[in-house]
């Protein structure tokens, strides 16, 4: 705590992650000295409540912190950091420059100007109405040279307890995957959502099966997980699911190509 509490931050963005990394910095023991947003209104909301410094313009940003967050949409990055990293040049400070995306290369902040730069990816699904707690979120780091990365990982280690190195080409698959285990099933979430609603059933009845679905592969692997009607081969009750989503073509084709997926796996086996 003694380290961190000399550690100045500025947090570029206040989106569902910045919402809540800046807690987290606090509760690690951070002095987070500045939140920035595209709108007061997004930066008045995350820094307000925490009794933080806040403001939509960039140029006001301080420019003697020590490391420097950015939780911003991977196409507004690129300018985010040529603007941050040469205002900060004007001072002749060297500080650590981070950013939080899962698919963009740490090198944006080489191509800015920045010589001690890096990454501190979260790898979980944040909502601002949601709390999360950040010590068991998987935290992958990177960063430009060795004094960086000791630098970034002092950093996630404050944050979490679960802190692993991962360069671009890894940190890319990992946010592949990602989308696959957490977007992907959601939008699933979601259909079936769609469904229930045409004869008014609620989403709730769902929520056993999904909450088992999700504990039964810290136990099973998600192949030895897999159940239903595909990885059976039930013709019979794939065709009348089929049918009964004649009314709904995209999710009629979706059911037929996940379940061949999961049939093909199931030889495979």
């Amino acid at each position: 705590m003694g380290e961190a509490a000399r550690e100045r931050v500025v947090v570029l963005g206040a989106g569902r992650v910045a919402t809540h990394l800046v807690p987290a910095l606090v509760g690690a023991g951070y002095r987070v000295a500045q939140v920035w947003s595209r709108t007061m209104a997004s930066a008045s909301a995350l820094g307000q409540p925490l009794g933080i410094s806040y403001t939509d313009d960039l140029t006001a940003v301080p420019a003697d912190a020590d490391i420097y967050i950015a939780c911003v949409a991977d196409g507004a990055l690129p300018e985010v950091a040529r603007q941050i990293v040469a205002r900060v040049q004007r001072s002749s400070r060297t500080p650590l420059f981070l950013h939080t995306a899962g698919s963009v290369s740490m090198d944006v902040w080489r191509e800015a100007g920045a010589t001690s730069y890096g990454i501190l990816y979260p790898l979980q699904t944040f909502s601002k109405e949601r709390e999360v707690d950040m010590r068991e979120v998987s935290l992958f780091v990177e960063a430009s040279g060795e004094a960086s990365l000791m630098a970034v990982e002092a950093l996630a280690h404050g944050l979490s307890g679960k802190v692993y190195r991962a360069d671009s080409r890894r940190r890319a698959l990992l946010h592949v995957a990602a989308v696959f285990a957490c977007n992907f099933t959601n939008a699933m979430y979601d259909a079936a959502h769609q469904l229930l609603a045409t004869d008014g059933i609620p989403f709730d009845v769902l929520l056993p099966l999904i909450d088992e679905t999700a504990a039964k592969v810290h136990a099973l692997t998600p192949r030895e997980a897999q159940t239903g009607p595909a990885v059976r081969g039930d013709e019979a009750v794939m065709q009348s699911h089929i049918h009964r989503l004649a009314d709904m073509p995209d999710l009629q084709t979706l059911y037929a190509r996940i379940s061949k997926m999961i049939a093909e796996l199931k030889i495979k086996d």
